[in-house]
């Protein structure tokens, strides 16, 4: 399948404007302090970082989310949040992000998940992460399914962002499974391997290629090895597609009864690659949300993952900068 064109990246573009996905999964606030790094510590050869200024941004499902509103469609957050002040910041970001919240709250005993990133003359310091990972308990399960079932009446797609903080359990997934066919909507997957079994009969999964491996023991050197990780993964799952993200070798799309479609990269530089996976399922959504075929849902995904990449931290592409990339990598 070429390259679509110009007209029909616009086109569907359009047509994604508007579209209502719902995202379930781990909500993050990812919190950067920003500095320079002037010495070295003498307590530890490590640098000090003279923190010039802070900020905040939706993280995890929550920047799924931040890249549908981006793209021009319209979001609905299902996840877990504690009762603290990162809890509170991140309902800020929602609302400053126009998100809609079906965020279940612990009213004690468990915090938000946060991860803090320190950033020097454009560099990660370093990362520090303060979260309990553990699978959500009965109550709140029963809570966020509560959310996740009347949010889902309007919604066009779903896109399940694991992870693995305890949020995907059997039942939330199970139950979302099954309220997506009753509305013949489309379920996508951004998936950790040790949850796989959980994903079976999705629309489409996007592993990375390292997550591919584990998940289909093939070790991918080649196109053979690749192809034989993705026929192994949709055999386990029954899904519908797989879409593998390669990193600086683009992505190679897996559909049921259809020849595998290998996409070169669309990025002119790599700057930071944070967040690229959540541009890719959030394109993917939309575009399908759109009915577009998949093979041109994955093109698409695949130059907003290039916008993504040349970005520094978390971040997200909008349509006016896609359509700028795909007219300049036409002939």
């Amino acid at each position: 399948m070429p390259q679509p064109s110009v007209g029909r990246v616009r086109a569907l573009l359009e047509k994604m404007h508007g579209k209502r996905v719902l995202v379930l999964g781990d909500v993050m606030l990812d919190e950067f302090l920003w500095g320079k790094v002037a010495r070295i510590s003498p307590e530890a050869p490590v640098p000090v970082v003279e923190v010039t200024r802070q900020s905040f941004h939706l993280g995890g499902a929550g920047n799924v989310a931040s890249n549908i509103r981006s793209l021009g469609g319209r979001a609905v957050l299902a996840g877990v949040i504690g009762n603290d002040a990162a809890g509170g910041k991140i309902r800020e970001e929602l609302a400053a992000a126009g998100v809609e919240s079906a965020l279940a709250v612990f009213s004690s005993g468990r915090p938000t998940t946060v991860k803090t990133r320190i950033v020097a003359h454009h560099q990660q310091v370093v990362r520090a992460d303060r979260e309990q990972a553990d699978d959500i308990p009965d109550a709140m399960e029963r809570q966020l399914v509560q959310g996740m079932s009347a949010a889902m009446a309007h919604c066009q797609a779903v896109i399940v962002s694991d992870y693995q903080k305890g949020v995907v359990t059997r039942r939330v997934m199970s139950t979302a499974l099954a309220l997506a066919r009753r509305r013949r909507i489309p379920v996508l997957v951004d998936p950790k391997v040790r949850h796989f079994d959980l994903y079976k009969r999705v629309a489409v999964v996007t592993p990375n290629q390292v997550e591919a491996e584990q998940a289909s023991g093939v070790r991918i050197r080649t196109t053979y090895d690749l192809k034989r990780a993705g026929d192994r993964i949709l055999a386990r799952l029954a899904c519908d597609a797989i879409l593998v993200t390669r990193g600086e070798h683009g992505m190679s799309l897996f559909e049921r009864g259809r020849r595998p479609l290998h996409v070169p990269t669309a990025a002119r530089e790599v700057f930071d690659v944070t967040g690229a996976g959540d541009t890719v399922i959030a394109t993917l959504a939309l575009a399908l949300a759109a009915r577009a075929r998949l093979a041109e849902a994955a093109r698409l995904a695949n130059v907003a993952a290039g916008v993504v990449v040349g970005k520094l931290g978390t971040a997200t592409a909008r349509p006016a900068e896609i359509l700028a990339a795909a007219s300049s990598r036409r002939p």
